[in-house]
């Protein structure tokens, strides 16, 4: 609607001005042409008479005159609100980081009726809708966060609501609602926004599970420690012998302190930033190798052979360069620690495969033998997603059906294979696990008692940047 300047006694407009004067000049010139008749020497005095009026009423007019202070002016007609500050506050709702909606009630017993009136930015890419028209129901799927928007249609009720969100990464959110102006009679609307606070939940979870896991695997250490010590202190102190063998487990169970305190701390950063995929790009093949070249030692003294077919492969992924090693690291440890003296590790990288092809059995499906197969970390199917998958094979004891599903807990061994001989702080597969899901990518495990075990881990590959001509 186009702005007009309110109108009052005190500031005429142009156009009153106008018909003023010439209101004025009109009947002087109708008194004129009568009196012209009659008389001459009144129509001389008549015609100087006019102009006087003319220029009196013309200087008036001109001058300025006292206008309406901003508050009066605002009361008498409040301004619309102008086209600039309007596409102002478009782009601050746009901009805001908190998924933002506004929601219509429709009628209150049908809940297919409530229907996104406005979203913004942050909104639409996590529910995937438009800026506006969306049906609630299908955009957010939480019945205590419908419950809430309901209650601020209708019974004009703000309140705060706390969920978690679905997915591989799972993330914590605080819904706020609160109920809206109506704009018209029968219409209900009603304001929703949501808070993501996985942060401040995985830091609060990241400081108790590193106490309670911390203070629980120390307790062994420390009290061989404190023991030896002690033996240290009375009758062994004189033997040499003694004194040396005790050291050496001594040296060996702080080492193991050390590993698991590392260990621990690594975890609880790759959880702290689980829901956040990185931006970097490393080649999973030459990874790989660097791993090899690493365990090198290792797998000689172990007298175990690590093998990988072709070692000038290209496969480049999304991810962190550091953790992308540490997963290839931990599973390949695993797979000589448990491989019998002489035998063979195999490793095989597919740079470019389809979900389900990465996830496929490696056994072909066969189940000959009770081999098991089971998906540990599955991620978010998008359309057009490929994958660099590694595959790492042992040929050692493998691992019955029932313990496939807890491989990933934290310090979870398999029953008969926790002897001190294998030396690990059983986060390797906890670690390997979280590492994989904050890159959006999947872990499967195949394996049966006497078959030996096979780990996949496959990760979203890089997109070629193509160079344009210059």
């Amino acid at each position: 609607m186009p702005y007009e300047a309110a109108q009052s006694p005190v500031a005429p407009s142009a156009a009153s001005r106008l018909w003023t004067v010439g209101a004025s000049a009109g009947v002087s010139a109708v008194v004129l042409l009568t009196l012209a008749v009659f008389h001459q020497e009144i129509a001389h005095w008549l015609i100087g008479a006019a102009l006087l009026v003319g220029v009196f009423t013309w200087a008036v007019n001109r001058r300025p005159r006292p206008t309406l202070s901003t508050e009066a002016a605002q009361a008498a007609e409040p301004l619309p609100w102008p086209a600039a500050d309007q596409r102002l506050l478009d782009s601050a709702f746009e901009a805001l980081a908190d998924p933002v909606l506004v929601v219509s009630g429709g009628e209150a017993d049908d809940i297919a009726g409530r229907r996104v009136v406005l979203a913004n930015g942050a909104a639409r890419e996590l529910f995937r809708i438009q800026r506006e028209g969306a049906l609630l129901v299908s955009a957010v799927r939480e019945p205590t966060v419908l419950e809430a928007v309901d209650e601020a249609l209708f019974g004009g009720v703000a309140r705060t609501t706390d969920y978690s969100g679905v997915g591989a990464q799972t993330r914590h959110w605080r819904a706020l609602t609160r109920p809206l102006p109506t704009p018209g009679e029968g219409a209900t609307l009603a304001l929703l926004v949501l808070r993501d606070e996985t942060d401040v939940r995985r830091m609060e979870l990241m400081r108790v599970d590193f106490l309670a896991n911390a203070s629980h695997e120390l307790k062994t250490p420390l009290a061989s420690l404190a023991g030896f010590i002690e033996t240290l202190k009375g009758h062994a102190k004189d033997d040499p012998k003694a004194r040396d063998r005790f050291l050496d487990i001594m040296a060996v169970q702080a080492d193991r302190m050390s590993r698991l305190v590392a260990d621990l701390l690594s975890l609880s950063r790759i959880e702290l930033n689980e829901h956040v995929p990185p931006s970097g790009r490393v080649d999973l093949a030459r990874a790989t190798v660097d791993v090899m070249d690493a365990v090198s030692i290792l797998s000689a003294e172990r007298s175990v052979t690590v093998r990988l077919d072709d070692r000038d492969l290209s496969a480049p992924v999304h991810g962190d360069r550091d953790e992308i090693v540490q997963v290839v690291q931990n599973l390949v440890d695993n797979a000589i620690k448990y491989s019998p003296s002489g035998d063979t590790v195999d490793i095989v990288i597919r740079p470019d495969v389809s979900l389900d092809e990465a996830a496929a059995p490696w056994s072909g499906g066969n189940r000959e033998g009770g081999i098991t197969r089971l998906p540990l970390v599955t991620p978010d199917r998008e359309p057009g997603n490929r994958y660099a998958a590694i595959t790492v094979r042992d040929h050692g004891p493998g691992m019955a059906r029932e313990h496939l599903p807890r491989l990933t807990e934290r310090f979870y061994r398999v029953e008969g294979q926790k002897s001190g001989e294998r030396q690990g702080t059983g986060l390797g597969l906890a670690i390997v696990k979280h590492i994989v899901n904050r890159h959006r990518g999947g872990l499967t495990v195949e394996s049966a008692p006497g078959q030996g075990a096979v780990f996949t881990a496959y990760f979203p590959i890089a997109r070629k940047v193509e160079k344009t001509a210059a």
